[in-house]
């Protein structure tokens, strides 16, 4: 563990941030953090075990990899072997308070749970970022990463490549362009989950393995029994660190929807599931977020439109007219269906292969920025290492950058929040400014699901299902919005 405090810390990246404000960036060296246009940067990894190694090799043949981080050495020896140059870190923070005048950029690749406080403490130091999806685990951390991106003006990326992709450029042009019309609804699916999910929490206590942290895993939440079934990667089925499959493909999926139907904040969202369980994300979900009415466009109007989300094998109705003996699900394992007043639009995951069901192929003006070599596949981590050299005064934002993946990623987790809260069986009424539903009354109480079992007996199942306690609903609400952290781990506080 790190034996820094919270307070030096803060201090620490206080000063650093206001160093980088104050002085001109033409007279700083790279030791102060500055890295000139034609310089390589100095990047640390934290989480690389997993999709942090595959992004780490988008950026490795460019830049230099001065530190890696990660809890757990057997699952992220490759990479430490591939970078015996790195110094090797546990702990990020201190990682952070060590290297922090050498690193000029960030990756984060950890669980869902740990995004926020990691990517958070490295924009208060001035640290540019590229931070894997989803951007957080809950709204109050997307709105915190939102607004310390305009505080601290640092180049920042989600990591959902597909925003970077030629499919979401064609779909937000042919939209904007008014080729379906009106949009009023879209549905999005995904073929996930792929890893175990409705499942009781395990009651086995497993050996923590020498080479694993298991206590700098669980970070800011809950500290539980290790079991193997958690770590690693099935973690993102589990409600203290993931965000089970509608926080693993929607970043993905939705983002075509949420960018080129200009969305915000919704204003009133349902959920409904197999088995909701108190510790597992369920096997299968149904999500319908209504968003108002936007600003029109020059060509096309922007009315209230609502956006359905599936996953775990249930799908939207095939589109009429949609070709016979043609899969519904899109390539990638992913689909988004645009009904508009003129055609209908579909795409797969990551906004590929974009089509109109009438067969029309619009021909309409570029107006998207287009990423440079994206067959190579290291496009998105490339133009936000682009970003990163850039000068903040003439900086050109990458495409998912945190103003835009902030907003974004509300969107996605608020899916999981009305799955959650489902059993209050009402329409939440959302008011976004202030992050708070508006329709659970202060008396209101919710009971869920501990334990659901069943045992044959004489040829007759038994079913035995476990609930918790009736739990104030405004409560349990609020700390799905902003979670309360274990002792010892701390968000900075939101910008004024």
């Amino acid at each position: 563990m790190s034996n820094i405090t919270r307070r030096s810390f803060l201090q620490r990246g206080t000063a650093a941030a206001a160093a980088l404000t104050i002085v001109p960036s033409a007279v700083l060296g790279k030791s102060h953090g500055h890295t000139a246009p034609t310089d390589k940067l100095n990047i640390a990894g934290v989480g690389i075990g997993g999709m942090g190694n595959a992004n780490l090799k988008n950026m490795e043949t460019t830049e230099n990899i001065v530190a890696l981080c990660d809890i757990d050495w057997k699952y992220s020896k490759a990479v430490f072997d591939r970078h015996p140059q790195a110094k090797k870190y546990w702990d990020y923070r201190k990682m952070y308070d060590e290297m922090g005048k050498s690193i000029d950029a960030v990756l984060v690749a950890t669980a869902d749970h740990t995004h926020a406080m990691i990517t958070a403490d490295a924009m208060t130091l001035g640290k540019h970022v590229y931070t894997q999806k989803p951007l957080t685990h809950s709204v109050y951390e997307s709105r915190l990463l939102t607004n310390l991106a305009k505080k601290y003006d640092v180049a920042t990326q989600m990591g959902n490549q597909g925003s970077s992709g030629e499919g979401v450029n064609l779909i937000c042009e042919w939209i904007a362009n008014g080729e379906i019309g009106e949009v009023t609804k879209v549905e999005c699916a995904t073929n996930r989950p792929i890893w175990p999910q409705g499942l009781n929490a395990p009651e086995k206590v497993d050996k923590i393995p020498s080479t694993l942290n298991w206590d700098l895993f669980t970070g800011p939440a809950k500290l539980r029994p290790f079991n193997k079934t958690y770590h690693p990667w099935n973690w993102r089925g589990w409600w203290d660190y993931g965000t089970g499959a509608l926080g693993d493909m929607a970043c993905h999926i939705m983002h075509p929807v949420f960018k080129a139907l200009h969305l915000g904040y919704p204003t009133k969202v349902q959920g409904s599931s197999t088995l909701l369980l108190q510790d597992c994300a369920p096997n299968a979900q149904h999500v319908k977020l209504i968003f108002p009415a936007r600003d029109n466009m020059p060509k096309v109007a922007m009315p209230e439109v609502e956006v359905h989300w599936y996953d775990g094998g249930i799908m939207p109705d095939r589109p009429e007219g949609f070709p016979q003996g043609k899969e519904l699900m899109g390539p990638g394992g992913g689909l988004c269906i645009f009904h508009g007043t003129k055609d209908t639009l579909i795409c797969g995951c990551y906004g590929l292969n974009p089509w109109l069901l009438s067969g029309r192929v619009p021909n309409v003006a570029k107006t998207e920025r287009r990423v440079k070599d994206v067959k190579k596949g290291d496009a998105h981590e490339q133009d936000w290492i682009r970003a990163c050299k850039e000068s903040a005064g003439s900086r050109v934002q990458t495409k998912s950058n945190f103003l835009e993946a902030g907003p974004f990623n509300e969107m996605v987790v608020m899916g999981v929040l009305a799955v959650r809260l489902q059993r209050l069986n009402k329409v939440l009424d959302w008011d976004g400014p202030n992050m708070r539903f508006t329709n659970i009354d202060p008396s209101e109480t919710i009971k869920i699901i501990k334990k659901d079992t069943f045992e044959v007996i004489d040829g007759d199942p038994k079913f035995k299902t476990e609930w918790t306690d009736p739990i104030n609903a405004q409560e349990f609400a609020a700390g799905l919005i902003k979670h309360n952290y274990r002792d010892g781990w701390k968000l900075v506080d939101m910008p004024r």
